[in-house]
This record gives C-alpha cells, sequence and structure tokens, in this order.
C-alpha cells in the first residue's frame, strides 16, 4: 500500500487556500450579495456537522478516523446511512460554502476539483481496503449508500 503523508485534512486546507487565492488573484465574475454570503454560510454549517458526526461515529466504533490505520469495524450507521463518505462530503460543502462566501466564480472550480482528488486519492483505494477487510458487509453496504450522496 502506498503511504500517504498528505492526509484529507490537509487537502482541505490546500483547498481553502485556493478558493481564497482565487477570490483574490483570479476571481472572475463576481456573484457578491449578502444572500450569497447567507448561503455559504449554511452550506459551511452543514459540511462542519457532516464532519463532527461522521467523526464521532468512528470514535463511538472505536475504529481509527484517519485513512488506511486499522480498520476494526464497518460503520454503516448515522450519516453513513445516507452517504459512505460523509467526511469527505463535508469537507467539500465546507470549500462549496466558503466559495459561495467570497462570491468568485473561479472559486467555486475549488470543490469539483476537490472531488476528484479525493476520489483517487483516498476513496478509491480506501474502499478496495475496506472491500477486502469485509467482503460481504462492504459490498451490501455499498449496494444500499451511494458514494457522495
Amino acid at each position: 500500500m502506498v503511504q500517504r503523508f498528505i492526509f484529507p485534512p490537509v487537502w482541505l486546507l490546500f483547498g481553502l487556500v485556493a478558493v481564497f487565492s482565487c477570490s483574490e488573484f483570479y476571481p472572475g465574475p463576481r456573484f457578491t450579495s449578502l444572500a450569497a454570503q447567507a448561503v455559504g454560510s449554511a452550506i459551511i454549517v452543514v459540511g462542519l456537522l457532516l464532519l463532527i458526526s461522521a467523526n464521532g461515529l468512528f470514535t463511538k466504533a472505536g475504529t481509527e478516523v484517519i485513512p488506511f490505520r486499522e480498520v476494526k469495524t464497518l460503520v454503516t450507521s448515522g450519516v453513513y446511512r445516507y452517504s459512505r463518505n460523509p467526511m469527505y462530503l463535508g469537507m467539500v460543502l465546507v470549500l462549496l460554502g466558503c466559495a459561495v462566501t467570497v462570491g468568485a466564480t473561479t472559486a467555486l472550480l475549488v470543490p469539483p476539483l476537490f472531488m476528484i482528488i479525493i476520489e483517487w486519492r483516498f476513496i478509491r483505494p480506501e474502499e478496495a481496503m475496506l472491500r477486502e477487510r469485509f467482503p460481504e458487509s462492504y459490498a451490501a453496504y455499498c449496494a444500499r449508500v451511494r458514494r457522495w450522496l
């Protein structure tokens, strides 16, 4: 297995830097308004709540939150009933909320780019590991719950 030294929260930080850099240096057409800031803020809150909730479920289950560490159990309850990757989805929502809040159209490119990076760098290898570790239960889980939403 490939060692990953840059964990997803660091990629989130890179994404936040990219959102604010786009806004500052290459904003493109702007759509700033009080309504956009309110919507963006609400999206950020939903993303943070997803992150907190998903992390709490991992802690409660006694399994590792850091990717590719010792996985003791397959968490399928709570927000994991709706998304196989609520932590990553929460990060995407934080980036999207920030992009909407700053009101720079170029910043809206960051969340989908983040999703592509996370899917190929973390989600697909994690899924392969979980398929190997929990063959039947993970297959059944994948059949009823989508990767993102």
